[in-house]
Formats: structure tokens, sequence, C-alpha cells
């Protein structure tokens, strides 16, 4: 075997030596721009399920590791090595507590499959980090990997756009049904999603990309790199617009804030405050004049009465000859199904009921269904559904985390302070109960709930390291580009922690893939520049 291979050894050198930039540079495409359609079950009933991005992420790091133990790759002055493997000592130590203290996981094997499938989860998101951080040797690997990136997003927010205005195929996972991997089309309400599995995960991965992309423009020093951030932004910045996330526009605002902040130390008071204050005067006449965002935050803010927004509308039919058909399960969600001029035909299906005890989010009372008590079975029985005051004073996503999901948080962290209930047993009714997705939309009270304060201070204690390292190592980095570049992933950390107060963003695979490849070229960067230093 050895006799044949003899004539490639060249080739074979060239290729151990590059294996694992070029499967990185594969990562970078694949993760944002693939969409969420499942190979295979996992967990039986349960929503997420083993996708293409899974085995990829799995073969690199295998290859990683092999690498490791070769002395290809080290890991000797990763400063995130020992914080992140505490963290995962004490996620091991909150899963048995779940088992055998707290006992919110039943000895049962679906159970405790899911329960160790999350802490799983969690390494696969770490391996990125390790793996990125490895290969970047060289500020020119920086710049390849930040220039692909860019690409990438360009294509995410074409193909968003697609989807808007021309009914290109969606992909989602925001209940189990839609997670088999069907194919759906939005309708003129619908919030775009892209390649991604909801519209919260593409405008928290936005949100990111912008903030480091924008600074960018004003400081690359040829026209046609400008031309081109300027471009991959304005694309981004349309497509976060189309999300309609308020959350996460609010994030991008303050993000932007941080980055051209942070950008004064290099470029002067003048020159950051003038540029950033132009950004943020764009964004908010941009989101004030096109789209949804507006009237959401109108209402969220009680401002119902200033909705003088300009809308675009969208194509309001399919293109002509077009073989798409729409029923109400070809949405994103059933609250995104457009009002209708026409009365209900059925009066039990379809109950009207008065505008004042709808929430805002919501455009069709789908009715709720069950027995009446009367032998009829729940299949053949409707009633008006009923919303409770949060979620009619503000809309029904902020109800749903006020009533249930942030409460359920909380009787988490109470089961066991230092450890919490364990991963994935927050939004039980029961201990035995299976629930077939996690969600508790506030990645603080999740951390909490499901690790205790342990886990909460291991893992906001590694995005708190990033964040030093990152502002500590400005003084040493010369290169604008390079300087800008640390400025705007520190920035886009901070914007990820508004993030997580209404979202589960380090748990939204996408985006926890992507900010932990855009920590690595962070820290990578801040090494870079340390051993530079060190050489003068």
């Amino acid at each position: 075997m050895l006799k044949l291979l003899k004539p490639y050894k060249k080739q074979l050198s060239w290729l151990d030596d590059h294996l694992l930039e070029y499967l990185s540079l594969a990562l970078i495409i694949i993760i944002p721009l693939y969409p969420k359609i499942p190979i295979a079950d996992l967990i039986p009933g349960y929503i997420v399920r083993l996708r293409v991005d899974d085995l990829l992420v799995a073969l690199t790091f295998g290859i990683w590791f092999i690498w490791l133990l070769r002395g290809k790759v080290t890991v000797k002055h990763n400063v995130l090595l020992i914080p992140i493997l505490a963290y995962l000592a004490i996620g091991l130590l909150s899963s048995f507590s779940a088992i055998f203290i707290t006992k919110s996981v039943p000895l049962s094997f679906i159970h405790i499959a899911k329960l160790f499938f999350h802490f799983i989860r969690r390494v696969e998101y770490f391996s990125l980090f390790f793996i990125f951080f490895s290969t970047i040797k060289s500020f020119d690997q920086v710049k390849k990997y930040i220039y692909l990136i860019a690409v990438v997003l360009m294509l995410v927010s074409l193909y968003g756009f697609g989807q808007k205005y021309l009914y290109w195929p969606a992909f989602s996972t925001m209940n189990r049904e839609f997670s088999k991997g069907i194919t759906l089309y939005l309708t003129e309400h619908a919030r775009v999603l892209s390649t991604f599995g909801g519209h919260y995960d593409l405008a928290a991965y936005l949100m990111m990309l912008l903030t480091l992309f924008i600074p960018l423009i004003f400081v690359v020093k040829k026209w046609s790199q400008r031309l081109f951030f300027l471009a991959v932004s304005t694309c981004g910045f349309w497509l976060l617009i189309l999300t309609v996330s308020r959350t996460s526009f609010i994030a991008y605002l303050v993000a932007v804030t941080i980055a051209f902040g942070l950008l004064i130390q290099k470029k002067g008071y003048w020159w950051s405050i003038s540029r950033g204050i132009i950004v943020l005067l764009i964004s908010m006449l941009i989101m004030l004049s096109f789209g949804d965002l507006s009237e959401r935050f109108a209402h969220v803010l009680k401002l119902d009465g200033l909705k003088n927004a300009l809308l675009l509308k969208p194509i309001a039919k399919p293109p002509s000859g077009s073989n798409v058909a729409f029923t109400e399960d070809s949405v994103g969600t059933k609250s995104d199904i457009p009002p209708t001029t026409e009365k209900p035909t059925d009066a039990d299906a379809k109950k009207t009921i008065p505008a004042s005890r709808v929430p805002s989010d919501v455009f069709e009372n789908i009715p709720e269904m069950g027995s009446t008590g009367e032998g009829v079975p729940a299949s053949l029985t409707a009633k008006p559904r009923t919303y409770s005051d949060a979620a009619i004073n503000y809309d029904l996503s902020t109800g749903i985390r006020l009533d249930y999901t942030w409460p359920k948080a909380l009787e988490g962290f109470k089961k066991n302070i230092l450890f919490g209930s364990g991963y994935s047993t927050l939004t039980k009714a029961q201990v035995e109960t299976f629930t077939e997705a996690e969600s508790t939309d506030n990645d603080y009270l999740r951390a909490l709930g499901e690790t205790g304060l342990l886990g909460f201070l291991a893992f906001f204690g590694l995005v708190g390291i990033i964040v030093y390292k990152g502002i500590k190592s400005l003084k040493d980095i010369k290169d604008p580009f390079f300087y800008t570049v640390v400025a705007g992933l520190v920035a886009a950390t901070f914007g990820l922690l508004i993030n997580a107060v209404y979202i589960d963003v380090f748990e939204a695979s996408k985006v926890a893939y992507t900010f932990w490849i855009l920590a690595a070229i962070l820290l990578a960067i801040v090494e870079l520049s340390r051993k530079k230093a060190i050489k003068k």
C-alpha cells in the first residue's frame, strides 16, 4: 500500500497540511447556506434531527482530534480550553444531578438520551472554536475567512429575497411537522427565514455579521472593497428588516454603536461618532419607512397612533404559470396567515372575536380543538381561543414567555440552585412528560434553569473572557482592518447578549456555530497580534 502511494507523497503531504483548512472553508459555506433538511431521526418523536452540518462538523472535529494526537495542531495557547472544559464538567454534573438528585429526568432511555443529546450538542458547538482557532496561522488566513463569510452572507440574503418576492421554498423547524423537511412558501405577512430554521435565528445571525461588515465599509482602502462590503451590508440589513425581529434590531443598533465606539481609539472621536450617527440614522429611517417591523415596535411601545409607515408590499400572488399551491399549511406559522375580507363559512371553527381581545401578531382566530365533555371526539369539536392579558397587551410571543416559559425556567433553577434541573427539562408540565422541543426564549433563564448558578457563571464567563481579551488586545493591533474586525466581533458579542434576553440564541445551531467560528477568529487575531508584538 505504501509503495502504491509513494508517487503521490508530495500531494498527500500537501493535503495533510491543508485538509483542516479546506474543511473549515466548507463549514463556513455549508452551515449558513444548507437548509435544515433532516437526514434521520436521532430520538423518536423529537424535533431536532440529524442534518448534513452535523456530519460535516463531526468529520472535521474527528480529523482535528487525530491531528491533535499527532501534534499537528495544539491547544497550548488556547485561552478558552480550561473554561470550556470547566463548563462541560459542570454540564455533566448537572446531568447526573437531574437523574439521581432532583430526579427531574426519569430513568428511561428516551429521557436520558434527550438529556445527553443536548450535552453533546454543546460539545459540537465548542468543537468549531477549536477547529478554527487551530487552522488560523496568519493574518492572511483571517482575511480569507472574513471575505468568504461576507460572500456567504450575500447568498443567504439573496435566497431570503427569493422567498419573500419570488416564492422560493422555505424549510422551517418551528414545529415538529415542519422540521421533517416539508417545503413551505411564505405568505404576505410571513417573516423571512432564508436558509435558517426560523426568522429569529436568521435575525441574530444578520445582527452579528452586520456589526462586523458595516464598520469595514469605512476602513478598507480600496473602493472595490468598500463597494463589496457596502453591497453585502445593504442586502443583509434589508433581510434583517424582513425578519421583523424587534430584539435583533435593537441588538443591531446597540452593537453597531459599540463597534464605532471602540473605533474611537483607532480613528478618533469625530471620525467614529460621525460615521456611527450616519449608520444609525439611515438604519432607523429605513426601519420606520418600510416593512412590518415599525408596526411591531409601535404596538409594544403603545404607539399605535403613529403607524404612518410607508409599507413596501411584496408580490400579492404567485408568478404567472407557477404551480405553487397556497394553503394554511403553506405558511411559516398560523399567525402569519393574512386577514381575509370574506366571512368564515364555519361558525364554530372560525368564530370571530373582538379585535381588542386578540394579540397583535394573530391574524386569524384558529380555533382550539378539544372535547366538549359530552362524548363528542376532540377532533370534531372546536372552540374559540382565549388569550392571556400579557398576550393581548403585548403580543402572543411575549405572552407565552411571561405566562409559561420564563416561570418554568425559574422553577428548574429552584430545584437545584447550583446545578439546575438538567438539559431539556424546562418545558415539561410533569417529570414524565416527553417534550418534542425545548425553548425558554431567554438564554439567561435557560442557563440558570438547566445548569444552575454554576453552569450560568461558567458559560457566560466564557463569553466574558472573549470580550475582555478582545478589548484588551485593541491597543496592540496596528492594522486598521484587523482592529475593526476585533472591534466588530466584540460589539457583535454584546449584541448577541441582548438577543439572549428574548431568544435561546446560543442554542440555535446556525447562530451558535457562527458565534464560535467568529470567537475563534477574534482570539486568533489576538494571539497573532501578541506574537507580533513580542517579536518587535
